[in-house]
């Protein structure tokens, strides 16, 4: 397990030191952190609501690889590399859709929807037999409570095995399989993805940062948990409290609890009517992030209630968002190498460690 350099104030007591700085810096840690972090662990790639139906479609990326993700006639939904075995051409340029069939526009092959070779026609006669068995590679891909998770490693351990108890937990919210993915947000964070990260896992900046935050939760009872992969964060609404046109006390949910997955993705349930919002960071570069934030409400029709809770989710983000760009500046500062983790960081430290063993260092 990774060790920090200890430090201590004038009373004594002896204070862990963070992550050095480097590590939100330098490129080459972005390169490894690319290859033995997001090639080899369990990632946000969906939502099943996005494939209701036999034929749908949509695309994304997974560290840096192209990944298609289909619902096929038998119902089955399934992974592969957005990728075709003649000659490694991007198959689907479409950011979603339905089809009977995918065709590379390269060469005509064409491929059914759970990756199976259909025609390939520049493989005649006897030719086509060298070809038959040139299918679409499929991904690791599992599916729960709703959300669709790939990992590009073929020998990684089970998504269940992965996050010990966490679906357990929400099994809590009966209306998570409900939800529908009803839009999505992206902005370019000029942050290292750990940064971001780092913020979401302490609240100690709560009371500075987020006012909104603070007056809607009782952060005297403010609670975070570390548990296996995961951590989670949870609060209940103060008395008598108004969101908009809600009474927080009258709604579908009177607490918000606040997910962090490892490595890179965050589940968040507000107070309000039933919700569910995933933030997604994902690294652009050693110093730029790509923020990922996608709402999920049981119809595409939002109330006033569900329009006041997106408002406010939206609040707390930017203001995140402008915490953690400044921190970046003074990661490239000279004045200093490393921070102190206070007591009520826990959730940093478990973070951390994960990172340097990940990073084998």
């Amino acid at each position: 397990m990774a060790t920090y350099n200890p430090v201590q104030n004038k009373t004594g007591k002896t204070f862990e030191r963070t992550l050095t700085y480097d590590l939100y810096t330098d490129p080459k840690v972005y390169q490894q952190e690319m290859q033995d972090i997001f090639s080899k662990t369990w990632q946000l790639a969906g939502h099943v609501s996005q494939v209701e139906k036999a034929g749908q479609f949509f695309t994304t990326d997974i560290a840096g690889e192209p990944i298609i993700i289909t619902r096929g006639r038998d119902e089955v939904i399934r992974a592969f590399y957005n990728v075709c075995p003649h000659r490694a051409t991007k198959l689907e340029k479409s950011e979603a859709g339905s089809k009977k069939i995918f065709q590379c526009g390269y060469h005509g092959w064409t491929f059914h929807l759970d990756g199976k070779l259909n025609k390939a026609p520049n493989f005649t006669g006897e030719d086509a037999h060298c070809v038959s068995d040139r299918c679409l590679r499929s991904v690791r891909m599992e599916i729960m409570e709703s959300l669709i998770f790939v990992n590009l490693n073929d020998n990684c351990k089970p998504l269940l095995e992965t996050y010990g108890d966490l679906f357990d937990r929400l099994k809590k919210f009966p209306f998570l399989g409900e939800l529908k993915r009803i839009n999505q947000k992206t902005r370019i964070i000029k942050a290292n993805w750990k940064a971001f990260i780092d913020n979401y896992l302490e609240c100690d900046h709560c009371h500075v940062a987020h006012p909104s935050f603070v007056a809607t939760l009782d952060m005297k009872n403010y609670q975070i948990i570390t548990c296996n992969n995961y951590s989670v964060q949870a609060s209940m609404v103060k008395p008598d409290k108004v969101m908009g046109t809600t009474n927080l006390n009258d709604a579908e949910m009177q607490g918000g609890e606040f997910y962090w997955l490892w490595p890179n993705l965050m589940v968040t349930i507000y107070p309000g009517p039933g919700n569910m919002a995933t933030i997604e960071m994902i690294p652009i570069d050693h110093e730029t992030t790509l923020g990922v934030y996608t709402y999920y409400f049981r119809d595409e029709n939002l109330s006033q209630e569900e329009k006041d809770l997106v408002a406010f989710a939206e609040q707390v983000r930017q203001e995140d968002v402008e915490l953690v760009e400044l921190e970046q500046i003074g990661f490239r500062s000279r004045a200093f190498n490393q921070g102190i983790y206070s007591s009520s960081e826990k959730a940093i430290v478990q973070f951390h460690e994960m990172v340097l063993e990940a990073l084998g260092r």
